[in-house]
């Protein structure tokens, strides 16, 4: 496949506060996003560009909220090779530097996570899936579950998780998709 296509994510970012605005601009803010296309509208917000730059971004701006102490989530859907992306072409010409990775990854956050992967358009998919999910294990903690696998460990660990299946199934698949949902600092989690 050709490595050098619009890679994209469309995601809404949750927060369990009377502040949720604050946080969500905030997070939104504190983010460099030049070296991707994005919008967001009431609904979600849409990032474009080289995968590794999604990535980043996106990683990037759910940490910031997560960082917070509030309860936050993240649901989206990561795709590479949808039609009609040329409006974010420009962006495949930024170099390898990642604007946010430093700051992100001083962010020390525990979070779970399930995804699922999407090859379409070739066959055996399964295989590549099932080898996906046991890779993810080299990063975070692995339990199967119905219709996704969830993810446990550090919020730098997952979107690592979830950005090397996406790469290394991208480069199989014309058209990829993984969807996440991810959460942070619930209630759930916290003993009594």
């Amino acid at each position: 496949m050709d490595i050098n296509r619009v890679a994209g994510c469309n995601f809404t970012l949750g927060v369990m506060s009377d502040d949720f605005v604050d946080v969500i601009l905030g997070a939104l803010k504190e983010v460099d996003q030049t070296k991707v296309w994005s919008q967001t509208d009431d609904v979600s917000t849409v990032v474009r560009g080289r995968y590794s730059h999604v990535f980043d971004v996106v990683k990037a701006i759910y940490s910031h909220a997560a960082h917070t102490g509030k309860h936050v989530t993240m649901s989206g859907t990561f795709g590479i090779g949808c039609n009609k992306d040329n409006d974010a072409e420009p962006y495949l010409n930024e170099d390898d530097v990642r604007l946010n990775e430093a700051r992100s990854s001083e962010f020390d956050i525990d979070a779970g996570c399930k995804f699922a992967i999407y090859a379409v358009g070739i066959e055996k998919y399964g295989e590549i899936i099932a080898s996906e999910v046991k890779l993810a294990e080299e990063e975070v903690e692995v339990t199967p579950d119905h219709f996704t696998t969830r993810l446990d460990g550090k919020v730098n660990n997952i979107f690592l998780a979830m950005e090397n299946a996406f790469k290394r199934v991208q480069e199989k698949a014309p058209h990829t998709k993984i969807t996440f949902t991810i959460s942070s600092n619930s209630p759930s989690n916290q003993s009594e």
